[in-house]
């Protein structure tokens, strides 16, 4: 088994109209949106995941998010593992290098809905597993949660 690991891609600006990042109304006709797009839908994917409804679930929650590139959030009330990350087949021109043979999930999203021009938010968007710890207590108004929150770092000296 190989140990090398793959250098990462230099990646190429996309398309641009008068310098901009159009609006997808104004993509010019016959052309491909995707061109004018950095591949978002192509650097992440979501799971959905059981809606934790114990301690215990969302001590889960908190053990994703101690793993690096994971985050977790609601959209719609659905809970989801959301993990940031390159497919390998994404090329430096924002372009699938397997687009004849990709994946059927691939070949079922469509740019007639997808977030080219979007920014996303969320019900609850979760980056570290304090803010899971946080929401543990409010959510089960604990007040001893000791075990799972961090000690609360020294304060940092003052300098003259």
């Amino acid at each position: 088994m190989s140990t090398s690991t793959l250098a990462p891609i230099q990646l190429l600006p996309a398309k641009t109209i008068d310098g901009r990042k159009p609006k997808r109304e104004e993509v010019p006709g016959g052309e491909v949106l995707c061109a004018y797009c950095t591949a978002k839908c192509c650097r992440y994917f979501a799971m959905p995941i059981d809606t934790p409804t114990t301690k215990t679930d969302l001590d889960f929650v908190r053990w994703y998010l101690l793993h690096d590139r994971a985050t977790v959030f609601i959209e719609d009330e659905t809970w989801y593992l959301l993990v940031h990350t390159d497919c390998k087949h994404l090329q430096s021109n924002h372009m699938c290098g397997i687009y004849e043979t990709r994946p059927q999930i691939c070949r079922d999203y469509s740019t007639d809905n997808c977030e080219f021009d979007e920014d996303a938010v969320y019900e609850m968007y979760f980056e570290t597993a304090e803010q899971v710890a946080e929401y543990m207590e409010a959510r089960f108004e604990s007040s001893d949660l000791s075990a799972i929150r961090s000690k609360e770092p020294a304060l940092l000296p003052v300098l003259q």
